[in-house]
């Protein structure tokens, strides 16, 4: 092949996976945490048979399997495009990237189907306890399927457990436990399982705050509004923890990400870490804010930490693998990891906010938080695009760390081919993504029926039950 046909064709590959994993992606974080969050509201039902919690979790349910459902579809491409555009890749890591796809698939995401089958269908139709304990088990399927993913994804980001085959020139498994506790992919899952949490928590409470413009309903969304804002609050504050152990994971197993993350280009002790920075990242800033030492702090634990730059790490690699670039663009790593930051800065200042605001007993009425609850909705999607973006990028140019680089990665398709299947994904996903905006902003929306009070509680409409049936038919 032509060498500027072959970059052509390895550029509309990367755009093409780029796609539609940042597409897929905006799923899986709402998938993961709403079904937490359903079960959570499910279980105060069945301990309180408060019919808040039961409207609660009927509404929110219905949210959480629109997602799922589109979840599903935009996740299978992913798999395909392995052996589509990426076959040198599938033919060098299959022997270690087969196995947890595999498990996902018959173990993780059968358990999340036939248990969210019977919560479904199942209610009224099997005891209160079993009807929770489906719920519980297809959250922790969502789990599970996400956690080995993120341990195949992990071992491409540090390979772990494997040697190669000096026949085949394959990477092949030893030791399938080194790779299930990889340092990188433990905290990679928390920090997935986090934004999850913070992501949906950030959902259900904007949608609450404007269903509590409804007086009828208010006191009902008030009760979500709560319970999310807790989630929220906690999440946050726990993901900023976790990001600094995943920092400081980085350091050691990918020092490059690191340094082009900080656009730090030569080697520091005492490295200070950069707020700001406006202008060239690497010889002409025209502005910078940096807070001093922070860097070698956070990276290291210590005031004078070491912490290696981009030039000195190019010289290291160069000698250990041969000539080449060796650097990542430090510009979109720079910025995609301080959109991401930032916006958690944001979110945990606003979860203790709220906080504030509970504990005085001024929730539910403060406008202003109102206004910013529902704004603040689409930030923890950017937070976990950007924080992709900067996973995936940040170890370029290779595809397996160190073993395998990106262009010896893409299949031998011409670039006719794989831009006819990157309009078509393209045009696809943004047919999902009108239907699925359409569904949520419908069911978001939508306005519950209330049509009278007891001693017991409220008393319901009853077309909900069918409403959550024949969605559940369309999933299935």
């Amino acid at each position: 092949m032509h060498p500027i046909l072959g970059n052509l064709t390895l550029l509309l590959s990367r755009w093409q996976f780029a796609t539609t994993t940042i597409y897929h992606f905006l799923f899986v974080p709402v998938t993961i945490g709403l079904s937490v969050l359903v079960a959570i509201l499910q279980s105060a039902y069945y301990k309180t048979h408060d019919e808040r919690y039961d409207r609660l979790v009927s509404f929110f349910g219905k949210l959480f399997l629109i997602n799922f459902a589109i979840g599903v579809v935009t996740g299978i491409v992913q798999e395909f495009q392995f052996g589509m555009n990426w076959s040198q890749y599938s033919a060098f890591v299959g022997n270690i990237f087969g196995p947890p796809l595999a498990i996902e698939g018959l173990l993780a995401f059968f358990m999340e189907s036939t248990f969210l089958g019977i919560w479904i269908f199942g209610k009224g139709r099997v005891s209160e306890r079993v009807h929770l304990f489906s719920i519980w088990m297809a959250s922790f399927g969502t789990v599970l399927s996400a956690s080995f993913i993120l341990a195949a994804n992990s071992w491409m980001q540090h390979p772990v457990g494997y040697s190669i085959d000096k026949a085949t020139h394959q990477a092949v498994m030893t030791n399938f436990w080194a790779i299930l506790t990889n340092s990188l992919f433990l905290v990679t899952l928390f920090h997935t399982l986090l934004a999850a949490a913070m992501t949906a928590a950030a959902l259900m409470l904007g949608i609450s705050f404007y269903q509590m413009k409804r007086k009828a309903t208010k006191d009902i969304f008030a009760l979500g509004a709560r319970v999310a804002l807790i989630v929220l609050f906690v999440s946050s504050l726990a993901m900023a923890l976790d990001g600094h152990v995943q920092g400081q994971v980085m350091v050691q197993d990918q020092p490059m990400k690191m340094a082009a993350g900080e656009a730090l280009y030569n080697t520091e002790r005492g490295a200070s870490e950069s707020l700001l920075t406006i202008g060239n990242l690497h010889d002409k800033v025209i502005f910078q804010i940096g807070l001093p030492h922070v860097l070698s702090l956070l990276a290291t634990d210590k005031w004078n930490g070491t912490v290696q730059g981009i030039n000195q790490l190019q010289a290291k690699y160069e000698r250990e693998y041969g000539k080449g670039n060796y650097v990542p663009i430090v510009w979109l790593d720079y910025w995609s990891f301080r959109i991401m930051a930032g916006i958690g800065a944001v979110i945990l200042a606003f979860g203790a906010w709220g906080m504030y605001l509970l504990r005085k007993k001024r929730l539910d009425d403060s406008k202003w938080f109102r206004w910013a609850a529902m704004a603040m909705v689409p930030l923890p999607f950017i937070a976990n695009t950007t924080g992709w973006i900067f996973q995936e990028t940040g170890r370029q140019p290779w595809v397996v760390y160190g073993l395998l680089k990106t262009s010896q990665a893409v299949s031998n398709l011409s670039a006719f081919e794989v831009g006819i299947t990157l309009v078509g994904f393209t045009a696809l996903y943004g047919l999902l993504a009108t239907v699925d905006i359409s569904l949520m902003l419908k069911y978001a929306k939508k306005e519950i029926q209330v049509i009278g009070e007891g001693d017991k509680g409220l008393s319901l409409h009853h077309d909900d039950e069918m409403e959550d049936e024949e969605l559940g038919s369309l999933v299935y």
